[in-house]
């Protein structure tokens, strides 16, 4: 059937799920980028990267890879605070300060919020596909996927300019979104920041934002239109 021949109601809810498709695109692609650095993979990567600033108060690449795969590894498993709380040097003291304990449990809950976005957005663009493949509007479906792909581009490419550009106000930004102001900001004495230097910050976004690309333009030039045949 073609468009002449369907109703406006029809090609209507069509259109709106095309754009659905394409904004649950933008989100797969983006948060599956995310979920893909929250590894100890790109950790052990970034800390190795040659020009990755060492840590003025003592931390070895040793020291900072064990701290930090723990940190990682909280963010991710179902345990409390106390998993971080108990953390002692071999001197004694804390590894983390109160300031910074409620920070990271800040961030494990809006990580978990993001998961559940992310694993939400998977399920949603599956189920639209086999409704699309047997519903009668699977060329739809490629229309979003590609106008998807193409909105990853646009929304990343000006994110990347501002974070190249300007990261010390994008990342202020960044975090006065998602944080309470002021619950973010630590001394660079603190642990935090010393295993999290703003350099590595700095990586992760780019290499979000390379991974979206990529994704993003291999779905944009993946599903180009067809051409009619004469």
């Amino acid at each position: 059937m073609t468009d002449n021949q369907q109703g406006p109601a029809t090609l209507g809810y069509k259109k709106a799920l095309t754009w659905i498709v394409a904004i649950l695109v933008l989100l797969v692609l983006i948060l599956t980028s995310v979920r893909l650095l929250l590894t100890p993979a790109f950790v052990q990567l970034e800390y190795r990267t040659p020009s990755f600033p060492p840590d003025p108060y003592g931390f070895t690449q040793e020291d900072r890879l064990f701290w930090s795969m723990i940190a990682l590894d909280y963010l991710l498993n179902d345990e409390r605070i106390s998993f971080l709380e108990e953390l002692q040097f071999e001197d004694g003291t804390p590894v983390y300060n109160s300031r910074e304990l409620k920070h990271m449990v800040d961030v494990k809950n809006v990580l978990g919020s993001v998961l559940i976005v992310w694993y939400a957005s998977l399920v949603g663009i599956f189920l639209l596909g086999i409704w699309a493949y047997w519903g009668g509007w699977w060329e739809e479906f490629r229309v979003g996927l590609r106008k998807g792909g193409w909105i990853t581009v646009g929304f990343v490419g000006v994110t990347m300019v501002a974070v190249l550009i300007a990261f010390s106000v994008f990342f202020v930004f960044f975090h006065e979104v998602f944080f309470d102001p002021g619950t973010w900001i630590f001394r660079f004495s603190d642990t935090l920041i010393r295993l999290f230097p703003e350099r590595f910050w700095r990586d992760t976004f780019i290499a979000i934002g390379l991974l979206s690309l990529a994704g993003g333009l291999a779905l944009a030039l993946g599903f180009r239109e067809r051409k009619k045949e004469v």
